[in-house]
């Protein structure tokens, strides 16, 4: 405790910042894998557990569009505060007996999660561009590729947390033990998070929540289009793959994909070291990294066509695409945090985590459509398209000049 007392205001809310977005994901991972399994076992099919997901997409691209606007009325702060406080609602409400658990409830549930985990990454993401200085461009992209690598590591321990608990402690069990903690970690976010934090003098309009800036609107296009086309294969069409074909079991699935998502993470905080060669990343390295990326997905579509080395080429192929996938993702939260304009930085970021969740919604979709009618092949094929509208889009990104790269 002394040594957290001798650190500068600013890191210590940072410090907080990035604790509650770790705990938020460590529930949000376990709670999707506690539904994954608890409603497979009730009986429902594949593509009927998917969809208990939908409205947590929808609700999360309405939550960004709006996210930012209230984020800049009432603060930074008071947006996470709601964020944790709605994901403890949420699972609380999964308390119920699994007689009151109708598709409705849960989708109910699942909708009041997507607007508290986009409330809670909107603010965290907001509130670093507000906590690091604008000259200090290299401190950023750390601290971002530190906060979203770690999240999303932490999301796939999430997965094995939730197959743990529920082994353990059952379905109930397991989401009281989360509401309880969570709600632990909201207390002392409401007492110790800067009331101030993103509050923005001006009190933006509500018309303010769509970008006028042209570099967002561009770079908010390409990360559409990047996460349509990680979740066109990721969501639906490979575990069902996985299981369906190639003959694996849920518990296999599950590992290999939550170990997938984990070393995502790990890959993605280490993105300013994979890219040191080439500086403070900008428009000209989005374009550069989407298309090495573009052709992972368009191989694996061809070594499945030729049928060679399956299920090598299939795997081999994953972790290419995770590497390059975290590279790019990684690249594209820098540049936002970037681009947003201090006055209202929970507006840009809002807009742009929109069109994230738009991606998402896109793919998922998509997903389970393109795999029922056309194959895992489809999917890749579509994969690789959109990546290739990504690197395009990016090309419209601005190139910096002499930024400094800070400390």
């Amino acid at each position: 405790m002394g040594k957290l007392s001798n650190l500068s205001s600013d890191v210590r809310q940072y410090l907080l910042v990035t604790a509650n977005y770790w705990a938020f994901t460590l529930t949000d991972g376990a709670l999707r894998m506690l539904v994954v399994l608890h409603f497979h076992q009730l009986g429902y099919s594949p593509l009927q557990v998917a969809m208990l997901f939908l409205f947590y997409e929808i609700f999360g691209v309405i939550t960004n569009l709006v996210g930012g606007w209230l984020g800049a009325r009432i603060g930074l702060n008071a947006t996470m505060n709601a964020g944790l406080a709605l994901q403890v609602v949420a699972l609380s409400m999964l308390l119920v007996p699994d007689s009151y658990l109708a598709v409705a409830w849960v989708m109910a549930a699942q909708a009041l999660s997507g607007i508290a985990k986009d409330l809670n990454k909107m603010s965290a993401k907001s509130a670093i561009r507000l906590l690091v200085p604008r000259e200090a461009a290299g401190t950023l992209y750390k601290w971002v590729a530190i906060l979203t690598g770690s999240k999303n590591a932490l999301k796939g321990v999430g997965f094995f947390l939730g197959g743990l608990l529920l082994a353990v402690w059952g379905f109930r069990g397991a989401v009281a033990a989360m509401a309880i903690a969570l709600t632990l970690v909201w207390l002392f976010s409401v007492v110790r998070l800067k009331k101030d934090l993103g509050k923005s003098a001006a009190k933006p309009k509500f018309r303010h929540v769509f970008s006028k800036s042209r570099a967002v609107n561009y770079l908010s296009a390409a990360r559409l289009f990047l996460f349509a086309a990680r979740d066109v294969w990721f969501v639906v069409a490979l575990p069902v793959y996985l299981s369906a074909t190639l003959g694996w079991d849920n518990w296999a699935v599950g590992a290999f994909l939550a170990s997938w998502v984990i070393g995502y993470g790990v890959v993605q905080s280490a993105a300013p070291r994979i890219t040191a060669a080439g500086g403070v990343p900008d428009g000209r390295h989005a374009t550069g990294w989407a298309l090495a990326l573009a052709l992972v997905p368009a191989c694996i579509a061809v070594a499945m066509h030729e049928q060679a080395w399956l299920p090598g080429s299939l795997l081999l192929g994953l972790l290419v695409f995770g590497v390059l996938f975290a590279v790019n993702s990684a690249l594209h939260s820098y540049l936002i945090v970037s681009y947003a304009d201090e006055a209202g930085v929970s507006l840009d970021v809002g807009f742009y985590y929109m069109a994230n969740a738009m991606g998402r919604l896109l793919g998922t979709v998509l997903s389970g459509w393109v795999f029922q009618v056309w194959g895992l092949s489809a999917c890749l094929w579509i994969s690789s398209a959109f990546i290739v509208f990504s690197a395009v889009v990016a090309l419209l990104l601005p190139r910096h000049q002499g930024i400094p790269q800070g400390r």
